[in-house]
């Protein structure tokens, strides 16, 4: 029987993990779909806390996994097949394993959608990237492109421009699913430059591990062009990490998990952390807060037990 199990390992998750380790409740940490999450999947991080220089961001995991276990988590890996949340101890299967737990932390976080390239893959992090905050910094005075046809795509767009020397704004419909003041802002910013009905077919060039090119297919025509460019950022939106929780825990539309009073779900006991609950900051900071959050309210909710 464990005290609280936390599910998922990037920031929210094990930052969750210190706190509840350092609370004397022996967290285990099932690691999950994304081992580390999406830090893990990017190179340099320079906007968290501490790091002046700047940190590799599975530098950072990892860091900040050592730390969790310094202090007695416990890490199993894999994915959780399923979950039974109508009593406690709740139980929670991962693998040929099932745990019981008497509180839950659900911090598996969000996965970007991508284009479903290979080269785009293998990219990711070296010209490929999927969160414009993060990395915007590190084009400056380039040509870059944004994928994307919704508000995300024409906020990143936008954002962009404050360091780009050009955004080309590819899209493979000539419509778009964004809001029109959305859609309005970024037509009227002169470094923004519309490309329409487009698909990105390939990025280049895998081999220099940098992105150089890309190569174009008009989605009515099937023509074909290639474009020059340092920089691709996806602004397709995420998918929150939660089919496992259906019909056990409220969710939005998107399916991220609904949580009140900080991290609190709507069953007691459950808390929830990071990205698989927050679709508006997706920030590594932001994520290790609510972990931390997430961790202090399951403290409370069996020390209130015990009183």
């Amino acid at each position: 029987m464990h005290k609280v199990i936390i599910i998922g390992s990037g920031c929210a998750g094990l930052t969750a993990a210190i706190y509840a380790a350092r609370a004397d409740l022996q967290p285990l940490v099932l690691d999950g779909y994304e081992p580390g999450g999406q830090l893990a999947l990017t190179t340099e991080v320079e906007n968290f806390p501490g790091f002046p220089e700047g940190i590799l961001g599975p530098e950072l995991i990892e860091r900040t996994r050592k730390q969790a276990q310094r202090f007695g988590t416990e890490f199993h890996a894999g994915a959780v097949a399923s979950v039974d949340l109508s009593k406690r101890p709740f139980k929670i299967t991962a693998g040929k394993e099932t745990y019981e737990t008497q509180t839950l932390i659900v911090a598996a976080g969000a996965s970007a959608r991508m284009l479903g390239i290979e080269s785009e893959r293998n990219l990711l992090g070296h010209g490929v990237s999927t969160c414009a905050t993060c990395d915007g910094a590190f084009f400056r005075n380039r040509d870059i492109i944004v994928v994307g046809g919704g508000d995300t795509a024409m906020e990143e767009a936008t954002f962009l421009t404050k360091f780009a020397k050009k955004v080309m704004l590819v899209h493979r419909r000539s419509e778009f699913r964004a809001s029109k003041i959305m859609l309005d802002r970024a037509h009227a910013n002169e470094k923004i430059e519309f490309m329409t009905p487009y698909a990105i077919e390939e990025v280049h060039d895998v081999s220099k591990k940098s992105v150089e090119l890309v190569t174009l297919k008009n989605t009515q025509t099937g023509e074909r062009r290639t474009v020059a460019t340092e920089g691709l950022f996806i602004a397709i939106g995420h998918d929150p990490n939660t089919k496992v929780f259906k019909g056990h825990l409220n969710m939005d539309d998107n399916g991220y998990l609904i949580t009140h009073d900080g991290p609190k779900t709507n069953v007691a006991g459950v808390f929830a952390a990071g990205d698989v609950q927050d679709h508006h900051y997706r920030q590594a900071i932001t994520a290790a807060g609510s972990g931390c959050m997430a961790a202090i309210e399951a403290e409370r909710f069996l020390a209130a037990e015990k009183a």
